[in-house]
């Protein structure tokens, strides 16, 4: 039976906490839609810039938000080829396989209520086709869940952007759950070293358990003066920023060598200007801007999550916190002031 409501947390106004309140849902689905119920749901960083308008303000509001999630699909919509009812699913914001549908429109308290091609902060969400990806049930939906970002966003900068090479240096400026993804990756990749930066200790003490080879934490630390300490004067062959603040982006630039790749995953404040003298751009060095690691969800969920199952990395330590719906501004809280030092899962 297609629900008439379902349990939500909306963004109403910027800089405020999440109202979590009871919507309405769409009547019927349309073509390319899937109804999806969603079990579980991750926290981004994109989610906390959403909420702080860091892009600028927000033409939509209110509406829904989330964009990692694991869920089982109740129906299919017209045209819907590639899941079926009863498949588990990784709900994701790249763009898979499948039909774009018309994003749908939810009510709340009489008005219309906006939602994109995914949301994973309801309890019954209705995604477009190739917004979701079928991934195995003997992984668990928290574990799930990251492959809809974290993983696929920290796995894809690795492989994709950076292009990481056996024995070459990474540095990852940001050790929260993209981050520590990165970290993961590289140490697949057997670079080395293996770099972690952080304001809070306990994201480093868990970066440094699943692969970093050096730590730095910038609250205690000049990072300039501990990279030149590991590099022993050596320039740095890649540097990935998941801050964006563009001092730590300008310090990347200027300690990559000449050959070098500077990769942003962090966006900075609308405002904020990073200032980079251009010369080493004309003579081999890479400053680039990622955009979900362009990875390929259809293809790329399956890969990593085959890898998961034969032992090849680790989620369980990824995981540090859960949360009901209920309290999600608490978790949102955690996020921002370090408490939880890896992903926060919203049991749903």
């Amino acid at each position: 039976m297609f629900p008439k409501s379902t349990k939500a947390a909306i963004l109403l106004k910027q800089n405020q906490p999440l109202i979590v309140d009871q919507i309405e849902m769409p009547e019927k689905l349309l073509v390319g839609q899937v109804l999806i119920e969603v079990i579980t749901s991750g926290i981004c960083g994109s989610q906390l810039g959403e909420i702080a308008g860091v892009k600028g303000d927000d033409p939509y509001l209110p509406h829904l938000m989330g964009h990692e999630g694991c869920g089982i699909v109740l129906d299919i919509g017209p045209g819907v080829k590639n899941v079926k009812e009863g498949d588990r699913v990784v709900m994701h914001w790249r763009k898979g396989t499948g039909i774009q549908s018309e994003p749908p429109k939810y009510k709340w308290r009489e008005s219309v209520l906006n939602a994109g091609w995914v949301t994973t902060f309801n309890k019954y969400a209705v995604v477009s086709e190739n917004r979701c990806t079928k991934i195995s049930k003997e992984i668990s939906p928290q574990e799930a869940a990251l492959f809809g970002c974290a993983i696929t966003t920290g796995f894809g900068v690795i492989e994709n952007n950076a292009k990481v090479k056996l024995g070459e240096s990474v540095l990852i400026f940001g050790s929260g759950g993209i981050g520590l993804n990165m970290i993961q990756a590289s140490k697949m990749r057997s670079a080395d070293p293996i770099i972690a930066v952080d304001v809070h200790q306990s994201r480093l003490d868990l970066a440094k358990k699943i692969g970093a080879t050096h730590t730095i934490n910038t609250s205690i630390n000049d990072p300039s003066e501990k990279i030149k300490e590991i590099l022993q004067d050596k320039k740095l062959d890649i540097f990935i920023d998941n801050t964006g603040i563009p001092k730590f982006i300008e310090l990347g630039y200027r300690i990559t060598k000449n050959e070098g790749r500077i990769i942003l995953v962090g966006v900075p404040k609308k405002e904020n200007t990073v200032n980079i003298f251009t010369l080493p751009l004309h003579f081999g060095k890479v400053f680039t801007g990622s955009h979900g690691g362009d990875t390929n969800p259809t293809k790329d969920i399956p890969r990593y999550s085959d890898l998961l199952l034969k032992g090849k990395f680790s989620l369980k330590e990824l995981i540090t916190d859960t949360f009901k719906l209920e309290d999600i501004n608490q978790a949102i809280d955690n996020m921002k002031n370090g408490k939880s030092s890896g992903r926060i899962i919203i049991n749903l």
